[in-house]
């Protein structure tokens, strides 16, 4: 089989899709992937970076962040979450309708993630670093960003506990070989992070098996960008076969 999209003749997209795909899912699809890719992997070099202690902390993973580790990571990591919440709602709308169930929990629990970090992230990043960065901390210990020791970094791990969870009801939406299963693969091996993330509150050494995330995650959205870049659309969003 052979699909003819706009008079071009393309070889047969091996869809999760169905028949259909409309042009601005496609291109919030592709879009919100990459930035979400872009973001990510921003936040990983900052990571490293952090943990050698190039940013002014102690080095690994238990050191407060200095003011400007924060903003260094926390930047990118507050653009991601928009960014991924888009790129969840474009797997939605291509999900066939027997597996509408996955992506309306993918996006739910995308959502979650979203506004907990989305918060977490804005506080850190517009009233504690000022205040850090002027040695006015009194009264904010609370909202300290402490790893393992502090309320907002156990709100951050629990958002990304959601993310995850998001991204396992999301694998279920793809099926089938080739880039589909390569975008399912890599969907469901974040999910399966969720445990390493939840309980690194209590066991703290779960993190370097967290940190699988810095591959897991881009490898899932770069796919994405590479799924809805190649996803055919008609004038009308629908793709039409021909033998």
């Amino acid at each position: 089989m052979k699909q003819r999209v706009a008079n071009i003749t393309l070889p047969a997209f091996d869809a999760a899709i169905g028949d259909a795909i409309s042009r601005s899912t496609r291109s919030a699809g592709f879009w919100s992937a990459v930035l979400a890719t872009v973001f990510s992997v921003t936040y990983v070099v900052a990571q490293i970076a952090e943990w050698i202690g190039l940013l002014g902390s102690r080095g690994g993973p238990e050191s407060a962040s200095t003011p400007l580790g924060l903003v260094v990571l926390l930047t990118p990591s507050l653009l991601l979450g928009p960014s991924f919440l888009v790129l969840t709602l474009s797997i939605h709308e291509l999900s066939t309708s027997d597996r509408k169930i996955w992506s309306h929990a993918a996006v739910a629990f995308a959502t979650v993630y979203t506004a907990m970090i989305s918060i977490n992230y804005f506080v850190q990043l517009a009233w504690v670093v000022p205040r850090l960065a002027a040695g006015r901390t009194q009264g904010m210990e609370p909202f300290l960003f402490t790893p393992f020791d502090s309320f907002l970094y156990a709100v951050d791990i629990l958002g990304y506990s959601f993310m995850s969870l998001a991204t396992l009801f999301a694998a279920m939406v793809f099926h089938g070989r080739g880039l589909n299963r390569i975008v399912r693969i890599f969907l469901v091996a974040n999910g399966l992070l969720v445990p390493f993330l939840a309980l690194q509150m209590y066991f703290h050494s779960l993190i370097w098996v967290a940190a699988l995330w810095a591959v897991t995650f881009p490898g899932a959205t770069w796919s994405l960008a590479l799924f809805f870049w190649r996803a055919p659309t008609n004038s009308r969003g629908r793709v039409h076969a021909a033998a």
